[in-house]
């Protein structure tokens, strides 16, 4: 095979969303406002590179809240946390930064605006994701978690004049959750849906990118990190709608050579998580195998900007103009 029909299709949108954007820069101004270190709880994205990108300029990973020595300065990661842990916060008298991505705390609202309301919701999504223990934590009585379609069989039997309402972790696969929704239709025809889709509308153009892509791809690979779930749908996504293979990768040098043996059309997309220069970095491995042609495939524009939270953001001059 000739480089000459070697070519690499490039998905856009890809990489990172204003969610992650804004948790990143959160604790990058953070480190410039307070000083290092400034604690993280979690990872604050799923991504190995950004995370240990700001290990290095002195941002300390932590499990939970009580490794916080007291009084610190504690960033909340971009998947949201549970009431129980704002109020460990609390009690630590921690300084706390809420980087808890906008789309997340909309599902937290309506979580707890249905419990107010009397209903149970059950709750698409997968069993220890940090998004969902979250969610979970606003109405921890009335939640039940389903996980993939065998979740539905597991929940419990509900009456015809119990109120039941579906939401959803926002970085599922679009269609599979569609495809849970139906099935739980079916066993509680009295479902409810949200308000509005839970699904981020960065997951879902990601997504869609990957469809578009796919059936021309002899190998898709996505970039992105193997506890990132919207990472790990994209792989899905892409084998479900005509990729031959496909890959989740950190990195170029996990790429196996192997992958690339028959292969004329290379798909490339990255998760919501991932910085650019890691995109680039696989861009230059595939040329330097012959992969020097890149067409990008664009299926959406993104505009979205999130603010910072209200401590970091710069503060508004009060001088008149006369």
């Amino acid at each position: 095979m000739s480089s000459a029909e070697k070519k690499v299709l490039l998905a856009a949108p890809r990489g990172y969303c204003a969610g992650v954007d804004r948790a990143v820069e959160t604790v990058e101004k953070a480190l410039e406002t307070y000083g290092a270190p400034v604690y993280v709880r979690k990872e604050i994205v799923h991504n190995r590179y950004v995370v240990d990108s700001l290990a290095e300029r002195g941002a300390i990973f932590v499990e939970e809240t009580d490794e916080v020595p007291e009084g610190s300065h504690l960033v909340f990661s971009a998947h949201g946390i549970s009431p129980e842990v704002r109020e460990q916060a609390k009690a630590l008298n921690l300084q706390t930064l809420d980087a808890t991505c906008p789309l997340v705390t909309k599902v937290h609202n309506e979580a707890k605006r249905f419990d107010r309301d009397g209903y149970h919701i059950l709750l698409v999504g997968h069993e220890g994701h940090e998004e969902v223990e979250g969610t979970s934590g606003e109405a921890p009585e009335v939640t039940h978690l389903v996980d993939g379609l065998e979740g539905v069989d597991t929940l419990p039997e509900f009456l015809q004049n119990e109120k039941l309402v579906w939401l959803s972790q926002t970085t599922l696969s679009v269609d599979e959750t569609m495809q849970i929704v139906v099935k739980l239709k079916e066993r509680f025809p009295h479902l409810q849906d949200p308000p509005s889709d839970d699904i981020c509308y960065a997951t879902q153009n990601r997504q869609v990118a990957v469809k578009a892509i796919a059936p021309d791809a002899d190998l898709f690979l996505v970039v992105g990190s193997q506890n990132s779930s919207n990472s790990k749908r994209m792989v899905e996504v892409a084998l479900q709608y005509g990729a031959k293979a496909s890959h989740l990768v950190d990195f170029a040098n996990q790429i196996d050579e192997k992958w690339l043996e028959g292969v004329e059309t290379v798909g490339l997309s990255s998760g919501a998580s991932v910085p650019e220069i890691l995109v680039r970095g696989v861009l230059e491995f595939l040329a330097e195998r012959g992969y020097g042609k890149v067409e990008e495939v664009t299926t959406a524009s993104e505009k979205i900007v999130f603010s910072l939270p209200r401590e970091l953001r710069p503060a508004r001059s009060t001088t008149k103009t006369l």
